[in-house]
C-alpha cells in the first residue's frame, strides 16, 4: 500500500475497500465473466422457446449450475487471477475471460457445444458495456448512496437542532441580515438531496449487438431468430438496465455521461459546503472538538485544523475533475469505434472513489463540529447596525420613498449601539406606533425572519 502510485490504493486504501470489489480491475473481470455466463442461459432459455435453433443439449442442474457459478464469479478472486495470466499471452483482456470460463466449463464437464456459445456472436464492447453499468450501479447502489444517505441524516439532524440558533449572515464576506445555523445546514441538506437522487438512480443502458450494432453475425446464422427482441430481454429483463437499440460498436456511455454530470455538480455543492464550513469555523461560529492524541500543526501546538472540509473539499475537486473530463471524452467515438473511450473507462473507480473519500471526510468534520453559542451571541449584539434594513423597509411601508438613502446615510460603513438604533426609530416619525414598537423591542438576533419555519418545514419531509 505504502508504494501505491494512487492514493486511493495508498493512503485511502481502507476507505475505498467497499468500491474495489466493484471497480477495480478484478471487479470489471468479475462483471464481464459474469454478463457471459447470462448471456449463455440467455441464449438457452430462447432455444427453450423455440425461438433460437441451437440444438445444445443441457439438463435442468447443469443450468442451474451455470446461473450458480455466474453469481459466484462476482466474489471470487482465482477467475480474475487466471484471466491475467492468459490475457498477457492472447493480449486481449476479453477473449482472456472467454478462455478462462471455457476452461472451467469443460474441467466441470460441459460439453464442446455449450462452449461454442461462450461470447457467441458478440464483440468485446457487447460485454464491456454491460459489465460496466453493472459495476456501476452496483457500486452506487450499494456502497456510495448509503454512504451518502448518512451524511445527508447528520446534516438534517443539526439543521433541527440549530433551527432557532440566531447567526450573523455574511455576504460579500461582510455582516449581514441574520440567519440561523439550523437555516444555513438546511441549504445544503436541501441542495445535496435534490441532486443526490439523479446521481443514485440515473438509468443505466447497454447493448448487446455484435461488431458495428446491426447484429450482422446474429442474423446470417439464424435469420428467423428476433434478434432485436432477444437482446432487449436480456438488457432489461434479466439485467434490469435500460436497451439502447441503435449503437455503434460500442454503447455510446450516454447515460454513464449524464450520471457523471450529476455527479460533478454533486461534488461542487459538497464543496461550497466545505468552504462555508471551513469559514464558520474561522469566525468561531463553530467549534471542533479535540481529539487528545491529535496534532494540529508540526511547530504550532495550539492549532486545531479544519483538516477534514480540506480534505474532503480537495477529493471532491478530483471526483469532479475527472468526472467533467469523462463527460465531454466519452461520448465521442471515431466512426463506428476507436479505443480512446477504453481506456478513460478505467478511471471511473478513480472518480467514484474520490468522492467517496470525500464524502467520509465530510462525514469526520461534521460529526467533530458543534456551535459556538457564545460566540455567535456575542457577534450578533453588537450589530445593531443590521437592524438597518428592517427599519428603512419599515419607512417604505408607511409611504417614505427616500428611505433607503436616509437610513444609509446614518448606518453604512458604521457599528451602530442599541442606543443609537433606538434613537433611529424614535426618530421615524412616520411609523405607526404598532409597527414602532416592534422595531423597538426588535434584537438582532431576533431579526431572522421565518428561519425556523423553514427548516421545520423542508427538513421533516426530506
Amino acid at each position: 500500500m505504502i508504494a501505491a502510485l494512487s492514493p486511493l490504493d495508498g493512503r485511502y486504501a481502507e476507505k475505498t475497500q467497499d468500491l474495489a470489489k466493484f471497480l477495480s480491475e478484478q471487479g470489471f473481470i468479475a462483471y464481464r465473466m459474469h454478463v457471459e455466463l447470462r448471456w449463455l442461459l440467455h441464449l438457452l432459455a430462447w432455444q427453450d422457446k423455440g425461438l433460437l435453433p441451437l440444438n445444445v443439449s443441457i439438463s435442468y442442474e447443469q443450468k442451474n449450475q451455470l446461473a450458480t457459478l455466474a453469481e459466484y464469479v462476482l466474489g471470487e478472486r482465482s477467475f480474475a487471477q487466471r484471466a491475467k495470466v492468459l490475457e498477457r499471452q492472447t493480449n486481449h483482456d476479453v477473449k482472456a475471460i472467454e478462455y478462462t470460463l471455457a476452461e472451467h466449463l469443460r474441467a466441470l464437464g460441459f460439453g464442446e457445444s455449450l462452449l461454442s456459445l461462450i461470447h457467441f456472436a458478440c464483440t468485446s464492447e457487447d460485454m464491456n458495456n454491460l459489465a460496466y453499468a453493472l459495476m456501476l450501479r452496483a457500486a452506487l447502489e450499494q456502497s456510495l448512496a448509503p454512504r451518502f444517505k448518512v451524511l445527508l441524516a447528520k446534516l438534517k439532524s443539526d439543521a433541527l437542532r440549530y433551527q432557532k440558533l440566531s447567526m450573523i449572515s455574511r455576504t460579500h464576506g461582510q455582516k449581514a441580515t441574520p440567519t440561523t445555523l439550523g437555516k444555513e445546514f438546511a441549504v445544503f441538506a436541501y441542495r445535496l438531496q435534490k441532486y443526490a437522487d439523479g446521481v443514485f438512480t440515473t438509468p443505466l443502458s447497454g447493448k448487446i449487438n455484435g461488431a458495428t450494432g446491426n447484429y450482422n453475425a446474429h442474423h446470417i446464422v439464424f435469420p428467423n431468430t428476433p434478434w432485436e427482441e432477444l437482446a432487449r430481454d436480456f438488457v432489461t429483463t434479466q439485467l434490469g438496465l435500460t436497451f439502447n437499440p441503435l449503437t455503434t460498436q460500442i454503447e455510446p456511455h450516454d447515460t454513464i455521461v449524464e450520471m457523471l454530470m450529476k455527479l460533478a455538480h454533486l461534488a461542487t455543492i459538497a464543496i461550497d459546503l466545505c468552504r462555508d464550513f471551513w469559514g464558520y469555523i474561522a469566525l468561531g461560529y463553530l467549534k471542533q472538538r479535540i481529539k487528545s492524541q491529535e496534532v494540529g500543526s508540526s511547530t504550532m501546538p495550539h492549532k486545531v485544523n479544519p483538516i477534514d472540509f480540506e480534505n474532503a473539499e480537495g477529493n471532491f475537486g478530483l471526483a469532479s475533475a475527472l468526472a467533467q473530463h469523462m463527460a465531454t471524452k466519452l461520448p465521442i467515438s471515431r466512426f463506428q469505434r476507436d479505443l480512446s473511450d477504453s481506456t478513460v473507462l478505467r478511471s471511473l473507480g478513480s472518480v467514484l472513489g474520490y468522492f467517496h473519500v470525500a464524502v467520509q471526510a465530510l462525514q469526520q468534520g461534521l460529526n467533530k463540529v458543534e456551535a459556538d453559542d457564545e460566540a455567535i451571541a456575542r457577534d450578533l449584539d453588537e450589530a445593531w447596525e443590521l437592524l438597518g434594513e428592517a427599519l428603512q423597509t419599515a419607512l417604505r411601508a408607511s409611504g417614505v420613498s427616500d428611505a433607503y438613502e436616509r437610513i444609509k446615510k446614518l448606518t453604512r460603513g458604521r457599528a451602530l449601539g442599541h442606543r443609537e438604533y433606538l434613537r433611529l426609530v424614535d426618530e421615524a416619525s412616520e411609523i405607526n406606533a404598532d409597527l414602532k414598537s416592534r422595531l423597538r423591542n426588535l434584537r438582532p438576533r431576533d431579526y431572522v425572519g421565518l428561519a425556523p419555519d423553514l427548516v421545520r418545514a423542508h427538513m421533516t419531509d426530506l
